[in-house]
């Protein structure tokens, strides 16, 4: 028997949606292999600024804190016109999770099913083989290049004698880029044992840098074969070869895009979860963030179409990686595998259904399945 706590932060739009799936599964989990699992709900993104001022608390954040792990669902935008200096934007409770926690490190897995090889842009035979995991640096780069964070080193639209212009910073340390480099190839090591690590360094200074400490790391393990790619190859690669990837490791901007990319082989991005990880141990693992890649969706929030399958496979990441319960994570992403080789689907996966259905009753097949011995 395992005991955690987590809390959970479903967000706006189809937030709470896709969460509350997720949340169902790990009940069943919990329920099925004797596990107790403590739950926190709290407010993030538009949802706490409307209710509490600001995109997280500093109650939530300290509720996160004393967790083994945090289920999050999605955040959205601002609408038009409500933005003001100086005020509350949602995207700053994740910042603010991902710097204060030490998120460093984002896994994306990319396995697509063989059940929806026909629902995905490429041909089956393309897709083939194809199953690898994304390591994102998430704690530096041009996201985190503001003035209010990197003193000196701005993000900012400007007004000169000359006209308008914008600057971003984009800002790497030898330190972050050897931890997250280091995750990857300790990832590398227990699967296909390759690293191809992507970059711009024909071009930007941060990646020459980046390329000499991929160097020095993959010099510490010779049994993994490592490979330099720069990152408009990739993007082109993983349309063409996907199935030749096995650990890839990224800055933060590159691997935010090139995993919406990759998350198109899968058939659709409500497909893919991750793992936003740190150096802090818990009982069974690492204390970690686990939400679905995909955004708030607002255009369809309500609508019970949104699919729940990242925000479910996000929980097998928790279980895995916080919680140390490989097994039932094992038996997570069966139930789901199993739910969608029977024909189900969400909206924006009707190719090749036996039915289409909504959010929630997604998410009750793959509770169901999970259910039987």
């Amino acid at each position: 028997m395992s005991k955690a706590t987590i809390t959970v932060l479903p967000g706006d739009g189809v937030g709470p949606e896709v969460t509350a799936c997720a949340l169902q599964v790990l009940r069943t989990v919990e329920e099925k292999y004797g596990h107790i699992f403590t739950v926190h709900r709290r407010r993030v993104g538009l949802d706490a600024i409307a209710a509490e001022g600001v995109a997280i608390s500093d109650a939530t954040f300290e509720t996160c804190a004393h967790s083994d792990a945090i289920l999050f669902g999605a955040i959205g935008s601002l609408p038009a016109g409500a933005e003001r200096p100086g005020g509350p934007r949602p995207e700053q409770a994740l910042f603010r999770l991902r710097k204060e926690f030490g998120f460093f490190a984002n896994l994306r897995p990319v396995r697509p099913s063989e059940s929806l090889y026909g629902a995905s842009s490429l041909k089956p035979e393309y897709l083939k083989g194809t199953d690898m995991v994304f390591v994102r640096e998430l704690s530096a780069g041009l996201y985190y290049g503001r003035l209010e964070t990197v003193p000196g080193k701005p993000s900012e639209i400007r007004r000169t004698e000359h006209g308008t212009e914008a600057v971003d910073t984009l800002l790497y340390t030898e330190e972050e880029i050897e931890r997250v480099v280091r995750a990857a190839f300790g990832i590398a090591q227990c699967r296909g044992k390759k690293v191809t690590s992507v970059d711009k360094a024909n071009v930007l200074s941060s990646s020459v840098l980046w390329r000499e400490v991929v160097d020095r790391v993959a010099a510490d393990h010779p049994e993994v074969t490592c490979e330099h790619m720069l990152v408009d190859a990739c993007a082109m690669r993983l349309v063409r070869t996907p199935a030749e990837f096995d650990v890839v490791v990224t800055e933060n901007l590159f691997g935010d895009i090139l995993t919406d990319e990759a998350s198109m082989l899968t058939g659709s991005i409500g497909m893919l979860p991750s793992a936003s990880l740190g150096t802090r141990r818990t009982a069974g693992g690492l204390f970690g963030l686990y939400e679905p890649i995909h955004g708030s969706a607002p255009d369809i929030a309500g609508e019970d179409r949104a699919n729940p399958v990242g925000a479910i496979l996000s929980a097998a990441l928790l279980l895995r990686h916080s919680l140390g319960l490989d097994r039932e994570a094992a038996d997570v992403e069966a139930a789901v595998e199993a739910v969608l080789g029977e024909g189900y689907r969400t909206p924006d996966l009707d190719e090749g259904a036996r039915a289409v259905v909504g959010t929630a009753e997604m998410g009750r097949r793959v509770v169901d399945r999970l259910r039987q011995p």
